[in-house]
């Protein structure tokens, strides 16, 4: 890349909308842009359309217009885990890992253990608790490592530690040019952000976090 170019997107969202039957559209032409290493709050109300923008980011969800352009791996978290009740921790890895194509579970233990749940590999999923199933859920999205992760509102359930290893881990993302965009609404947070969207009547309004918000922190 030549000197002060600006890098190429690694997400690109262009005129998205999406309607359920005749209810009143949810996502009325939202525009998402997401550079690399850089980390997004999609912030809006309850109701307002955040988990559809993000299923249909994650494409597993079709937008009735628009387009939306991913060069790279996606990693996505979405906000109810899903997995295999009876499967354990080790099995959803190995399943996982294998689904990728990857030669070991390497980074898999490595996210565990940086999450802090190494005693639960051999427990089924189904025994967890919602939060240490929302570690497995996590830990099974960056498995691959992926250039882009989609979080819908990831760390529900997490315990104060964990909250703060989860920041730990996104730094350490975003410090190799991986592309985090996270679902809140907790205002507390903005500071920690590059850029805030904010969802209303269907569109997204970016912005930069202000000095206020960078000082009302954690």
């Amino acid at each position: 890349m030549a000197p002060g170019s600006t890098p190429a997107p690694v997400l690109r969202a262009t005129d998205i909308h999406k309607s359920f039957g005749s209810r009143r559209p949810v996502l009325r032409g939202a525009d998402l842009t997401v550079a690399p290493g850089q980390l997004v709050a999609v912030v809006g109300e309850n109701g307002a359309g955040k988990s559809t923008l993000l299923k249909i980011l994650a494409g597993t969800l079709p937008a009735d217009r628009g387009e939306v352009t991913l060069p790279g791996t996606l990693g996505y978290c979405p906000q109810e885990p899903v997995l295999n009740g009876a499967l354990t921790v080790e099995q959803h890895l190995r399943y996982f890992a294998a689904a990728r194509r990857l030669p070991d579970t390497d980074r898999g233990l490595e996210l565990v253990r940086l999450l802090g749940y190494e005693r639960y590999t051999q427990s089924p999923a189904g025994d967890l608790s919602g939060g240490t199933r929302q570690k497995l859920n996590l830990t099974i999205a960056l498995l691959h490592d992926p250039d882009v992760l989609l979080l819908d509102e990831p760390y529900q359930g997490f315990d104060w530690e964990t909250y703060l290893r989860f920041w730990d881990l996104v730094e350490d993302l975003r410090a190799r040019g991986k592309a985090v965009v996270i679902i809140t609404h907790l205002v507390f947070e903005q500071e920690r952000f590059d850029l805030l969207a904010d969802l209303a009547d269907g569109r997204l309004t970016p912005r930069t976090p202000s000095q206020e918000d960078r000082h009302v922190g954690v």
